[in-house]
């Protein structure tokens, strides 16, 4: 997924220090900075929206892939010109779990390096230094917490009851249901950034999709690294575990229209989980599964765990078993040891099972993961020719999945006003996952932002639609 960078909305109460968040990197990365936000603001402090004049400057990184990787240095380095005198400040995130000895060492403007898991120290980290009044009236002098605070294994995962404040749109709710990950991906480095796989109580994950419904969420959308393997991490056997498929039903309870699911491994769908997914009605018919590739070659050195025949059947099912299924996966090109064939075997592929919506990512060398040792590197330039071409057989598909839409009616959660035209709503039908896929413009009335609309597709494009209100169905 593309980084994604958004900053606090001011609050209301003017009290404490002046904070002013960055938040960089995935729907995960948000979740973890709505939580600090919440933490700071519960601590009495003021959030800001701009960083000239704040008191303390939060960063919080992704250090996915090289991009992320550079677009969280170079924020770090444009905030710190912002850094006033007796001022902080304070990186945390996957950057700073990575590279907590790099940064201290490089950037000495920053002040406290909190790891990916470690940001539950943020309000102790930015307390103000100097003497505080201790119940029984004496006093004594506040100890400044180390530069770096960085757990070697990340175990901290929050809660329903951990302070949250959201940023972004009301009516649509990241709810994080795990972190960390044990599978063994020989490309990714994310196991080393955020841990092993611990998951939450299908009770606490309800207790905050309530209090989300109740806060105006008509959208939750489910993340995870593994959402399919949610609670493998909770007993030795099956029977002593909770299920993904249990979570879903326990949250067709709760007051909300539109139920997502994000991240889902291939190997890991079994038939109750597929039967949960046909036929609860607010888990909507979207699945995010990433296949990565289609060689077994090079299912093989990615270390996936399956092969090209459980990929094949896997999207075969899902469709034959899941009426209107929308089905997104994302693909890497450029893979240590991908040879023309293997690409050329992907291509076909991706021809052949026409996914509603797909992305290709080039490879992304990651110093401490298998793949970065391994030889017969691809060029640059020939990784980005084989991403351009996988990227153009899909964008055709899409095209023709979205001619075939017009005239049909369809759901749209509403976002907004346009930002193409005043004139012009913009929401999201459920095949169209917020800050990844496309958008739906609505023309011929308005309505609130958050309003669950009726309207007929009237045009297509390659990732957008553009629809007629019909009837706003509440």
């Amino acid at each position: 997924m593309a980084p994604r960078r958004s900053t606090s909305a001011a609050a209301s109460a003017p009290a404490g220090q002046k904070i002013y968040f960055v938040s960089l990197g995935c729907p995960k990365n948000q979740v973890d900075t709505e939580l600090m936000l919440g933490q700071v603001e519960a601590a009495g402090h003021q959030l800001v929206t701009a960083p000239e004049g704040a008191d303390v400057i939060v960063i919080n990184t992704c250090a996915f892939i090289d991009a992320a990787k550079e677009e969280s240095v170079d924020t770090i380095l444009e905030m710190a010109q912002h850094k006033g005198k007796a001022g902080k400040l304070v990186v945390t995130g996957c950057l700073a779990q990575r590279y907590a000895a790099d940064l201290a060492k490089d950037i000495p403007e920053i002040d406290h390096i909190l790891g990916s898991a470690d940001f539950q120290s943020l309000a102790k980290a930015i307390a103000p230094q100097g003497t505080i009044v201790l119940p029984s009236g004496g006093a004594k002098k506040r100890k400044a917490l180390p530069v770096i605070q960085v757990s070697e294994t990340p175990t901290y995962i929050y809660d329903h009851e951990s302070p949250r404040k959201r940023i972004g749109a009301t009516h649509s709710a990241y709810v994080k249901i795990a972190e960390g990950c044990d599978r063994p991906c020989s490309f990714c480095i994310i196991p080393k950034l955020r841990g092993p796989q611990r998951s939450r109580s299908i009770e606490d994950i309800v207790a905050e999709a309530h209090g989300l419904a109740a806060g105006g969420a008509r959208e939750l959308n489910l993340i995870a690294q593994d959402l399919t393997r949610y609670g493998w991490d909770q007993g030795s056997s099956p029977a002593s575990r909770q299920t993904l498929a249990q979570l879903l039903r326990a949250l067709g309870k709760v007051d909300v229209d539109w139920i997502r699911l994000h991240y889902t491994f291939p190997s890991a769908f079994d038939d109750e989980l597929i039967d949960v997914i046909a036929s609860e009605p607010k888990v909507v018919k979207y699945i995010d599964v990433p296949l990565q590739h289609i060689s077994d070659a090079m299912l093989k050195r990615m270390r996936r765990g399956h092969s090209s025949r459980v990929t094949r059947e896997l999207v075969k099912t899902l469709r034959a078993r899941i009426d209107n299924l929308v089905l997104r996966t994302t693909f890497i090109v450029g893979h240590p040891g991908e040879t023309a064939e293997e690409f050329d075997e992907l291509c076909a592929f991706v021809a052949e099972s026409k996914f509603d919506r797909a992305g290709a990512f080039t490879y992304s060398v990651e110093p401490g993961t298998t793949s970065a040792m391994l030889p017969h590197r691809v060029e640059a330039e020939l990784m980005g020719e084989r991403q351009q071409t996988l990227m153009e057989i899909q964008r055709k598909i899409s095209r023709e999945r979205h001619e075939a839409m017009v005239g049909k009616e369809i759901d749209v959660l509403v976002e907004g006003v346009s930002s193409e035209s005043e004139y012009l709503l913009e929401g999201r039908w459920y095949g169209q996952a917020p800050g990844i896929d496309g958008v739906t413009y609505l023309a011929d009335g308005q309505v609130p932002p958050g309003s669950l609309v009726r309207a007929r597709v009237t045009q297509a494009s390659d990732y957008d639609l553009a629809a007629s209100l019909e009837l706003a169905s509440s």
